[in-house]
């Protein structure tokens, strides 16, 4: 709450704009509250996270403001040179925020997870694939799209800019359900194809917020493995573990621990 209290105060203080005071104070309200539920184990706490802060993003800033937040939104506003809108969202969520708190995006806000996690393959059923690189190649479509968009100064860039978010977001529910069947996994779009992981990646890597494992407890009955949507190695304590980067800070591995080993801090 704290940390989107700041970044509230900051942007209410710079732009004198008082939606910026609003949006974050709200989704940082929401956030604080899905990690008290979640503390006193309430089941569906993470959720209701998904969905008060998914649906905001999606329905009121995306569809009634018809501001993309997706990928093409950030390289539009950035093309632009204006610091608002989606280059705030992508800074403080995706680029810099990470640092802190790692792909606590995917875990809690996500408006694509939102709907991924209701689908029945909450733990894998497969074994991971090596299909990572297919971000890399929409992540470079992305940039393509818009950069040509302002090369040949296409007219009417709002317009062309809400449709693709409303057509995107299109996309990436119907790729999303059909890769968590076909590889009965509910994380699968997200492990091989979102392009947003291109930056929350490098910036996880050095998260102070973490989940670690106190050994002494550890019994290595491996629940917490098995219990992990994104196959993260969780008992390596090190930055190097095997899809450590890959962590959306779900706590699925400590609500399963049956020592209390685990802990998120």
């Amino acid at each position: 709450m704290l940390i989107f209290e700041t970044v509230a105060i900051s942007l209410f203080t710079s732009t004198k704009n008082l939606f910026y005071l609003l949006n974050f104070n709200y989704i940082g309200i929401c956030l604080s509250t899905g990690m008290y539920l979640m503390q006193h184990k309430v089941k569906y706490a993470r959720n209701f996270v998904q969905l008060a802060v998914g649906l905001y993003m999606l329905i009121y800033l995306g569809i009634i403001c018809r501001e993309n937040m997706q990928i093409e939104g950030f390289w539009y506003y950035l093309f632009l040179g204006v610091f608002e809108a989606a280059t705030i969202h992508y800074f403080v969520a995706k680029i810099a925020g990470p640092f802190f708190f790692g792909r606590g995006w995917c875990g809690y806000a996500c408006w694509t997870g939102m709907v991924l996690d209701f689908l029945p393959y909450k733990i894998p059923k497969s074994n991971r694939k090596k299909l990572g690189w297919i971000r890399y190649i929409i992540f470079l479509l992305s940039l393509t799209f818009v950069s040509v968009l302002f090369i040949f100064k296409v007219d009417y860039l709002k317009n062309i800019m809400f449709w693709s978010f409303i057509i995107g977001n299109i996309i990436y529910y119907v790729l999303g359900i059909l890769l968590a069947f076909i590889f009965k996994d509910n994380r699968a779009f997200c492990k091989y194809i979102c392009p947003v992981t291109v930056f929350l990646k490098p910036a996880s890597y050095f998260s102070y917020l973490r989940v670690k494992c106190n050994h002494s407890k550890c019994i290595h009955c491996n629940k917490c493995i098995n219990s992990c949507p994104m196959n993260v190695e969780i008992l390596d304590n090190s930055r190097k573990r095997k899809n450590g980067t890959e962590c959306i800070l779900c706590c699925n591995c400590i609500k399963g621990c049956p020592k209390n080993a685990l802990d998120l801090k």
